[in-house]
C-alpha cells in the first residue's frame, strides 16, 4: 500500500473546491425560488409598501423618479424573498461545509444556534414590518406641512425599510449573541449583570440612530432590545447550569445495613 502523499496545499485546494460547490449550490437554489417568484414581483412591491400606502393621505401615491427604477426595485424585492425563502437551504450548506471540523459538543450548539437565529432574524423582520412600519409611516404622514404631497421615491423607500429590517433583525439577534459570549468564556454572566446600564443607554441610542425622530419608534427599537437582552442572560444561566452528576449506585436502606452486618458478623463466627 503507498504511503499518503496528501500536501497541506492539496487538502486547501479540495476545502477551495468544496467550498466552491457549496456555494454554488446555494446560489442555484437562491434563483430557483427567484424564478418562481420574478411573475409576482409587483405584487410583493406592493405588500412591501402597504403600510406606507395605507397611511398616505386620500390620492397619496408613490413615484419612480428614474427611469429603470419601475423595473429593478420590485426585482430587488424578489430576490430579497428569495433569499429568505432559500435561506434554510444556503444555512445547510454551510453547516455542511463547517461540520467536519467541529468537535461533537460544538455541533450539537451550532446547529439550535443557527436554527435559533434564522428565526429570531425573521420575528424582528416581521415585529418591524407589523407594528413599527404603521407608526413610523403614520407619523411621518401627519407631520407633512399644509399643502404638501407626501409622495416617496419607492427606490428610497426601499432603502428605508431594508435599514429597518437591518436593524430590527440584528436586535432580535441579541440573546443568540449573549449565550454565545457565555458559551466561549468570554463574558460571565455576572459581567453581563454589571454592565446592563450601559447596554440600556446603549439601546436608546442605537434606536434614536435607527429610527425616525419620533418618540414611539425609538422606544419600540430600544425597548425590546433591552428586553432580549435579558432574555440571553436568563438562557445563558440556564444553559450554563452545571449539571449534577447522579450517582453510579444506590444508597442502602436501614433494613439492608443490618443484614449486611449480620451476614459479615456469621462469616466472623464460622472462621476458626
Amino acid at each position: 500500500m503507498e504511503p499518503d502523499q496528501t500536501t497541506p496545499q492539496d487538502s486547501f485546494i479540495a476545502h477551495l473546491m468544496e467550498l466552491r460547490s457549496r456555494l454554488i449550490r446555494a446560489l442555484i437554489a437562491v434563483i430557483l425560488v427567484f424564478v418562481c417568484l420574478f411573475p409576482f414581483a409587483s405584487d410583493l412591491y406592493t405588500l412591501l409598501a402597504q403600510p406606507l400606502l395605507a397611511a398616505l393621505p386620500k390620492g397619496g401615491q408613490m413615484i419612480a423618479t428614474d427611469v429603470t427604477t419601475p423595473f429593478f426595485v420590485p426585482m430587488k424585492v424578489a430576490m430579497m424573498a428569495a433569499f429568505l425563502v432559500a435561506l434554510p437551504y444556503v444555512l445547510y450548506q454551510i453547516w455542511a461545509f463547517i461540520a467536519p471540523g467541529m468537535y461533537s459538543h460544538e455541533k450539537r450548539l451550532a446547529l439550535p444556534m443557527v436554527f435559533a437565529s434564522t428565526l429570531l432574524f425573521i420575528c424582528g423582520m416581521a415585529f418591524a414590518y407589523f407594528l413599527v412600519f404603521p407608526v413610523v409611516f403614520g407619523f411621518i404622514a401627519k407631520t407633512a406641512p399644509a399643502g404638501v404631497a407626501v409622495m416617496t421615491d419607492i427606490n428610497k423607500y426601499l432603502d428605508f425599510v431594508l435599514t429597518l429590517f437591518m436593524a430590527f433583525g440584528v436586535t432580535f439577534e441579541v440573546p443568540i449573541a449573549v449565550i454565545v459570549l457565555v458559551k466561549m468564556n468570554l463574558v460571565t454572566v455576572a459581567k453581563l449583570r454589571e454592565v446592563r446600564p450601559y447596554v440600556i443607554v446603549g439601546a436608546f441610542v442605537i434606536g434614536a440612530i435607527f429610527t425616525p425622530p419620533d418618540v414611539v419608534s425609538q422606544f419600540m427599537l430600544a425597548i425590546p432590545l433591552w428586553i432580549l437582552y435579558e432574555t440571553g442572560i436568563m438562557l445563558s444561566i440556564f444553559i450554563s447550569k452545571p449539571k449534577t452528576k447522579e450517582p453510579d449506585y444506590e444508597p442502602m436502606s436501614e433494613d439492608e445495613m443490618d443484614q449486611e452486618l449480620d451476614a459479615i458478623d456469621s462469616e466472623q463466627n464460622k472462621a476458626p
